[in-house]
Parts: structure tokens; sequence; C-alpha cells
């Protein structure tokens, strides 16, 4: 079972998110800002983020930057920045993909499988 790690300031996004990943046989971990998202990623074998930009204390963009400093684990950006520039700097940043707001919960799922998919296949081919 794959750990997906959800970090919303807003706790029914997060909510709706995590009946969406369970129903697929996730386990989801949750945090509502980017400091204790930091401190969930230290304490659990995570394989994916979803991420939101828009946070208090420690935005997503800063807690991406702090994430890719030792870990390549996949991020998914989910955010209510849809301007292109915003798009780019997210990917630029060390984003693996970027939903906005609102989004379809079935896009949503097929993403997260993409990305999971292709982080393990990875995983595993270093193993060799």
């Amino acid at each position: 079972m794959y750990n997906i790690l959800v970090v919303d300031d807003d706790k029914e996004i997060v909510n709706a998110i995590d009946i969406y990943l369970k129903k697929e046989g996730y386990n989801v971990l949750k945090a509502y800002n980017g400091k204790q998202a930091l401190e969930v990623i230290e304490k659990n074998e995570i394989h994916l983020v979803i991420l939101d930009i828009m946070m208090p204390e420690k935005d997503g963009i800063e807690t991406l930057e702090e994430i890719r400093n030792d870990k390549t684990l996949p991020v998914i950006l989910l955010s209510a920045k849809s301007e292109d520039y915003d798009k780019i700097g997210g990917l630029n940043a060390g984003a693996d993909d970027y939903i906005t707001k609102p989004f379809n919960p079935l896009e949503l799922i097929a993403r997260v499988n993409s990305n999971i998919r292709r982080y393990v296949s990875l995983r595993e081919s270093r193993k060799q």
C-alpha cells in the first residue's frame, strides 16, 4: 500500500481527496501547512505528495524546495493559481505535476496513479 500525503489548509479539500484516494487503495496522511508536511515526511515513508501552494506558515513552493533538498518522491501541486506562469514556476521549482482548482477527482486519481507507477518503476530499476 502506498502512502500519499495530502497537504492543504482547506480541511474540506483534504477530506475529499482522502475519500477518493482511499477508494483507490491508498493510505492517506494529512497536513494542513508546509511545516506539518515536512514533519510527516520525516517520520513516514511517503510515496507521493499532493501539495497546495497557498498555505500559512510555509507555502507550497517553500515546502517543495525543502522536499527537493533530499527527496525524489513525486509531488503534485494543487492550486487555485491557474496562470501559465504559476504552473511553469511550480514545475520549475521541482513539482512533477500541477493541477488547478477546482479539479476533477478522476483526473487527480489518474495523475496520482501515473506518478506512483513511474516512481515505483524508477525505484525498482535503481535497485537492480
